[in-house]
């Protein structure tokens, strides 16, 4: 396949990875509006996080799946089940909190299809020695997606009849969800239909030349290579890091910085920290290729641990610096999942796609670690389930220097 042919199915996954990227942050951006709506406590108000990320753990046997079924009936499969969850969830809700997260379940599924079948194909557009840069360049407009998402949450989601400390009523919340999720529902509909019409063409894995001229041999299994086991657990702490900051920033600022922000500006100003991906991804697809994307990984590590630990240092004795320093990790946190994807993926061959679905399952970090920080939250203070990142960030060191290396 020549590269202009490459142009239009690397469109069609930007396309993909532009809706779970919507997806995604409208989930993690509702948490307020559920903690009010419902009247949650610290722990609760996590659980969209875990029926969300949880179906991650789905992740192996689609990459199975998708190398019987290939990657346009993966993407159609996704699609529907994305559409289907959305409709599913405006009668969910009037079974109350459970039921709606139940519905969660349904288009979350589809959208971890959608993730197994988008890295390994947009990994094959190409030469590997520009997998991270084309990963970042489809990862930027899922970035465009994570800042219009809090936007949509913001208008139609989080409204003035929430009151602290009061429930909503299972109709009335209904009612408020119904609207955004059947526009969502209906668009995936539509992207489904002209998915259905569309030629994507199936990638074969070409047999790879050694510097000696002889085939390229692979290992018998993708699970005996220890750097994707290692780039797993990476994208595993990942999750925490990417999701950690929009899952606890109302409380930091609520309880750390003591700043009196409502519900809906909350919400509205996270559009600054997706923002920081999204042009961190946008400088990403050069800085790539510059640069070896091992080092870019160790810095962005060091950056974001640099800013969240000098926020917390300020605290409330310059608040709105401190606001920025948390909200500015995002620019740190850009460009950590491509380059972690395809540093696990690489050298995987034939392997990539069930790969893919390993590495996908530690999505399921968010499901863990995000409870699990609430809980350290409830007991302790915010700055302490917050200063978990620092965990998640030695270990995006370790596997950059060392973890990444292929055995």
């Amino acid at each position: 396949m020549s590269k202009n042919k490459y142009l239009f199915p690397l469109i069609v996954m930007a396309s993909l990875f532009f809706l779970f990227g919507f997806i995604t942050t409208m989930n993690n951006s509702t948490i307020e509006f559920l903690k009010n709506a419902f009247g949650l406590d610290d722990v609760q108000k996590q659980l969209p996080n875990t029926f969300f990320y949880g179906a991650y753990i789905l992740s192996v046997p689609v990459g199975y799946v998708l190398t019987k079924i290939g990657y346009k009936n993966g993407v159609l499969a996704g699609l529907a089940l994305i559409a289907l969850g959305f409709f599913l969830c405006i009668p969910g809700v009037s079974f109350g909190y459970y039921g709606f997260l139940s519905t969660v379940s349904v288009f979350a599924i589809g959208v971890v299809i959608l993730q197994v079948v988008a890295a390994p194909y947009v990994n094959a557009l190409g030469s590997p020695e520009t997998a991270a840069s084309r990963l970042t360049l489809t990862n930027a407009l899922n970035s465009v997606a994570t800042v219009i998402a809090p936007i949509f949450v913001s208008v139609l989601l989080v409204t003035p009849k929430l009151s602290p400390g009061q429930a909503m009523s299972n109709s009335e919340i209904s009612h408020i969800v119904s609207r955004p999720f059947l526009m969502i529902g209906i668009v995936t509909t539509v992207i489904l239909v002209i998915m259905f019409l569309l030629k994507l063409p199936e990638i074969k894995v070409e047999e790879e030349k050694t510097s000696t001229g002889e085939l390229k041999t692979y290992k018998s299994s993708p699970y005996k290579y220890t750097h994707l086991w290692l780039g797993s657990l990476a994208i595993f702490f990942y999750m925490g890091i990417e999701i950690g900051i929009p899952s606890f920033l109302a409380d930091y600022v609520k309880d750390h910085l003591k700043m009196d922000i409502t519900t809906i500006n909350t919400t509205d100003i996270l559009k600054y920290y997706w923002g920081g991906l999204m042009v961190g991804r946008i400088l990403g697809i050069f800085i790539l290729r510059s640069f070896k994307p091992r080092t870019i990984l160790t810095l962005c590590a060091v950056g974001g641990a640099v800013l969240l630990g000098s926020s917390i240092a300020i605290g409330a004795s310059s608040a709105t610096v401190a606001l920025w320093l948390f909200l500015g990790t995002g620019l740190f946190h850009s460009i950590m999942w491509p380059v972690i994807y395809n540093l696990a993926l690489e050298d995987l061959g034939p392997h990539a796609k069930v790969g893919s679905g390993v590495i996908a399952t530690s999505v399921i970090g968010a499901a863990l670690l995000m409870p699990l920080m609430g809980v350290i939250k409830s007991s302790t203070t915010v700055v302490v389930a917050v200063s978990c990142l620092f965990i998640y960030y030695m270990y995006m060191v370790f596997f950059a220097v060392k973890g990444s290396k292929i055995r």
